[in-house]
């Protein structure tokens, strides 16, 4: 039996998900987190098979919690299930650990494919994303700028898009005001733009506010 752990904030979305697995004999969701900190926490009290992700959620989000969860335990394969476009952080998120990357607009049929994979000891990504990544190896011409920051860079990149201030960014993420300054300035620099109105809009350019 697959011991499955759901991490979503979301609680419709995760009754959803069990329905689907639970169609399936040698599957059950065995555990549940609405946060990054509540699945960090299941993954220390009880053995999994796999952990079906959601990358954005309250309090520790999926991105750190993915990063801590393959420190803590390296052999547990993460499947992420992302409301954003494969073309947005997927590649981020295989490159930080993770097994596979699916879509919530996927089919349920995709998720238990993509459950049996990467529990198989492989990793899931569609077509079309492996058809990207194949380019990506042949050509690293036109590749996003957001693509070079690092995993804090890049969750700073999304609150500014969202229209988040400085003040509002460093209590959402603990940290003090000064150092989220210091991330927005490097950003600035990797994107080549110069102010706060620039990073607004290239966030929402490449989608990668919701």
């Amino acid at each position: 039996m697959l011991r499955i752990l759901i991490a979503d904030d979301h609680a419709v979305v995760r009754q959803g998900l069990k329905q689907i697995v639970g169609e399936e004999p040698d599957m059950r969701v065995t555990g549940e987190a609405a946060n990054g900190s509540e699945m960090l926490a299941l993954c220390q009290k009880a053995p999994y098979d796999v952990v079906v992700l959601d990358i954005h959620m309250p309090g520790t989000s999926g991105l750190d919690a993915l990063k801590e969860l393959h420190q803590c335990c390296p052999h547990l394969p993460v499947l992420i299930l992302s409301m954003h476009p494969e073309d947005q952080v997927a590649v981020r998120t295989l490159k930080m650990g993770a097994a596979g990357y699916l879509t919530k607009e996927s089919a349920p049929e995709e998720l238990v494919k993509a459950i049996r994979k990467v529990v198989s000891g492989g990793r899931y990504v569609s077509p079309t994303l492996a058809e990207r990544l194949a380019c990506d190896v042949a050509s690293k011409i036109d590749r996003p700028l957001h693509e070079d920051l690092s995993s804090r860079e890049y969750q700073v990149l999304c609150l500014i898009g969202a229209g988040k201030r400085v003040n509002d960014i460093a209590a959402e993420l603990n940290l003090s005001v000064k150092t989220v300054s210091t991330y927005r300035a490097r950003i600035l620099e990797k994107l080549q733009m110069e102010n706060t109105a620039d990073l607004i809009v290239y966030a929402i350019r490449n989608k990668l506010v919701d």
